[in-house]
């Protein structure tokens, strides 16, 4: 049994097809994580969703920014973008079944040595923490409101996380920080804005995982969200960051979560920014 874990698919259906392929995946037998983004700006946004469906005993994923996106547009909270790709999604016969589906991933997932969020783990939360906090979303979500949630998602403030924070603010800061954060300001507030690489972070800001202070976490943080970070691997920090940008040219990757082995699919097609 293998436990595999996959950065960013966002509707680059094909290449999760032939990179399961090229790890052996068995449904039944092994077992894989998706670091959110499953849809979007790709070609197959609706089957890669379907493939999740249909296999959830075995695949499961975390929601992430564009997931999030996809939810607020089929609640009427907000319209599709120019370079979505979730028509087929928002006019299929079963989108209601799919939106419920959809809502029900968590935005975080942890077994005893590995934890998985879409956009990594704020410096400032223990894992303890960060479960907790993402339990408050996940419960706004599955509610019987989520259309309230996604009303006020939206926002870059506040940026800086309180204890004190309450309702919307809370939320939303809570949300953020598991499916948008890269870069932090040196207060430790998030950064919306950059989304380069590492060697074009401009002063004052540096990457989540290189906070001053940081402590590092018992448990290997996996995630995605980052395409110009690329693949890495590093036992120091305790990342595992997966997402290579198969939508945008790259490669899709997958990590065998036992060893750190890599299999990668190269994109079948490329599309431009």
């Amino acid at each position: 049994m293998a436990h595999y874990a996959i950065g960013d698919i966002q509707g680059c259906f094909d290449e999760l097809q032939a990179l399961l392929h090229k790890t052996g995946f068995t449904h039944g037998r092994d077992t894989l994580w998706l670091t959110g983004d499953i849809v979007n700006r790709g070609p197959k946004s609706l089957e890669t969703l379907k493939f999740c469906m249909k296999h959830e005993s075995s695949v499961h994923t975390v929601l992430g920014n564009h997931d999030l996106h996809l939810l607020a547009v089929l609640y009427g909270q907000s319209r599709s973008k120019r370079s979505d790709t979730l028509d087929a999604i928002i006019r299929h016969k079963h989108a209601a079944k799919m939106r419920d589906w959809l809502r029900s991933r968590p935005l975080l997932l942890q077994t005893d040595s590995h934890l998985m969020t879409h956009a990594g783990l704020l410096p400032q939360w223990t894992i303890p923490q960060a479960a907790a906090y993402a339990a408050e979303v996940e419960h706004r979500l599955r509610g019987a409101d989520p259309a309230a949630f996604f009303a006020a998602m939206y926002g870059n403030r506040p940026a800086a996380w309180r204890d004190s924070l309450e309702g919307s603010d809370r939320l939303r800061f809570i949300t953020n920080a598991f499916t948008r954060m890269r870069a932090l300001n040196a207060d430790g507030s998030l950064d919306f804005d950059f989304k380069s690489t590492l060697a074009d972070l401009p002063p004052g800001l540096c990457a989540w995982f290189d906070a001053p202070h940081r402590p590092r976490p018992e448990k290997t943080v996996v995630f995605g969200h980052w395409s110009a970070l690329g693949l890495i691997d590093d036992s120091e920090k305790n990342i595992l960051s997966l997402d290579t940008g198969a939508l945008w040219g790259g490669s899709l990757t997958a990590a065998d979560l036992a060893t750190h082995t890599v299999t990668q699919e190269a994109a079948h097609r490329r599309k431009e920014k």
